[in-house]
């Protein structure tokens, strides 16, 4: 009988906890509320230009790995395609919506560790800045084979504009841009 209290305690600690989680997730999609969709996926693309099979990990606030963005299924990991295209780059996730992100809004692609929960050897996650709507997020790509992130992020490379978007401000004393 004893045994059978230990094991009522266990699973209401688990309820509790599981409650808790799914509050502060709701509460993070309530904050978040203001962030705009990605855009959507443009009729024709044109031809994909490189391709590799993946992880994608999670969209966060750009320079801030650990907020993950939960709007619009953004911070939701799960296997993925990244194709570069002259247009942008396309994100197609098994099970999520398409994440398409169009050349002018890119701002920079670099190798990283990790963000939001998914910590790899160094160098070991493509992350593309980007602008989304007023703001500057980072999406977090990890490529099954690791001999594709270097041509991934090459081609990515070629895509970001090399002039400097209009709507920028210049640096703060700090060296960081505002947008």
């Amino acid at each position: 009988m004893e045994s059978l209290g230990w094991v009522a305690l266990t699973l209401g600690i688990i309820a509790v906890l599981v409650a808790l989680m799914a509050l502060g997730w709701r509460n993070r999609l309530r904050r978040q509320s203001d962030v705009p969709a990605p855009p959507e996926v443009p009729g024709d693309l044109g031809p994909v230009l490189y391709e590799a099979e993946g992880q994608y990990v999670a969209t966060t606030t750009a320079g801030d790995w650990l907020d993950r963005i939960a709007v619009h299924g953004l911070g939701l990991r799960g296997n993925a395609v990244a194709s570069v295209h002259a247009d942008g780059v396309l994100v197609t996730r098994t099970g999520a919506r398409t994440v398409f992100v169009p050349r002018a809004d890119l701002v920079s692609v670099q190798l990283a560790g990790g963000m939001a929960g998914k910590f790899v050897e160094k160098e070991g996650l493509v992350v593309v800045t980007w602008r989304l709507g007023e703001g500057r997020v980072d999406t977090g790509f990890r490529t099954r084979h690791a001999a594709h992130k270097a041509q991934l992020v090459a081609a990515i490379a070629a895509l970001v504009p090399s002039d400097p978007p209009q709507n920028r401000t210049p640096p703060t004393p700090e060296g960081r841009e505002q947008l």
